[in-house]
């Protein structure tokens, strides 16, 4: 009788064994019948999406020359994937107001959002309550490192920075008065400035960074800044001016300033105005960012999520991300050698 009931106990437990195995199996057959039908779509149709879908860049000071080259690439993006793209912006240099532009975004529910954020703190809300309501948020040129954002699509600022205070070396010999011009409490301008100051403390002991300005994001600001510490610093040899707008600025200053020895200029960017007076020896350099780069990939990046297309990878604090959670765009230094190659063709 014992043994009876170990065999009838053994063939149930083979019976179930059984039943797990074949569950296993028909889960792995529609998992991979599912997968093939959808890899199947896009292989139809391509990496197309439809023209309903709309994506939204939204910056601040939208009237400035430097959003031309994203949004151009955020253009092209959707020109290949056959979506829809709308470009927003506060129209001055204020959080609130770029926070409303945010909100009124959100509530047209598009299929992403790119920004590019005006102050790493206070856009935080903003951006988490897009997150909340399912939309994908990247961020591109100007990060908010504590929001939900799924990726940030810029230059290594810091990186940028010790590239100038290395060109800054090298117009001025490894020696010498230099000064910075920027915008304290955005967090890319604070990443430049400390790259390049931390760049001349370490490896050039004979120089010596004296100031650091806040040019406000404005040329006569930024003038009025420059031609203030040329008169306060005698000796100044150089200036770093971490945004395009205040590089303009200060190349008026040095214009005017007829009755002292030149001042070498490196600013940022490469609008116009920049590439004019590089070319005319006003400003001895600029650092190019990948900008183009930024508004493409951005728009590619918010496809891929609204489409659940990406792949969760590891990301640099442990755990699973669905993008690279930081994308280096890169960056070049321009002088009057090659500053013809960045004019708008």
């Amino acid at each position: 009788m014992i043994r009876r009931l170990e065999e009838v106990n053994g063939m149930k437990k083979m019976l179930l064994v059984y039943i797990l195995l074949i569950s296993a199996f028909a889960l792995y057959v529609l998992r991979f019948e599912y997968t093939s039908q959808v890899n199947s779509s896009w292989e139809d149709r391509g990496l197309r999406g439809d023209i309903g879908e709309t994506y939204i860049m939204i910056t601040f000071q939208s009237g400035l020359e430097y959003w031309k080259s994203p949004l151009k690439g955020f253009e092209d993006a959707a020109d290949a994937l056959g979506v829809t793209v709308e470009y927003r912006g506060a129209t001055r240099y204020d959080a609130k107001e770029q926070t409303m532009v945010i909100e009124q975004a959100i509530a047209r529910k598009p299929a992403g959002i790119a920004i590019s954020a005006i102050d790493p703190q206070s856009l935080v809300p903003a951006i988490n309550k897009a997150i909340d309501a399912d939309i994908p948020v990247v961020l591109f040129d100007a990060d908010a490192p504590d929001s939900q954002a799924y990726s940030f699509l810029g230059t290594d600022n810091y990186k940028s920075g010790v590239m100038a205070a290395d060109k800054m070396a090298e117009l001025l010999g490894r020696e010498g008065e230099v000064a910075v011009l920027t915008l304290p409490g955005q967090q890319n301008h604070e990443e430049r400035t400390k790259g390049f100051r931390d760049t001349i403390k370490e490896r050039y002991p004979s120089m010596k960074i004296v100031e650091v300005a806040d040019g406000h994001g404005d040329a006569m600001v930024s003038r009025d800044e420059t031609i203030r510490m040329m008169k306060e610093h005698p000796e100044l040899s150089g200036i770093f001016v971490t945004e395009a707008t205040g590089g303009a600025g200060a190349g008026e200053a040095v214009q005017t300033a007829s009755d002292r020895h030149p001042l070498q200029i490196i600013s940022f960017d490469t609008n116009k105005t920049t590439l004019d007076m590089i070319k005319n020896g006003t400003i001895s350099a600029t650092i190019a960012q990948g900008t183009w780069n930024m508004g493409y990939w951005s728009l590619q990046y918010l496809f891929h999520l609204h489409h659940q297309l990406t792949v969760p990878a590891p990301s640099s604090s442990g755990e699973n991300a669905p993008l690279p959670v930081m994308v280096d765009t890169g960056i070049s230094v321009v002088t009057r050698s090659d500053v013809d190659d960045y004019y708008a063709k």
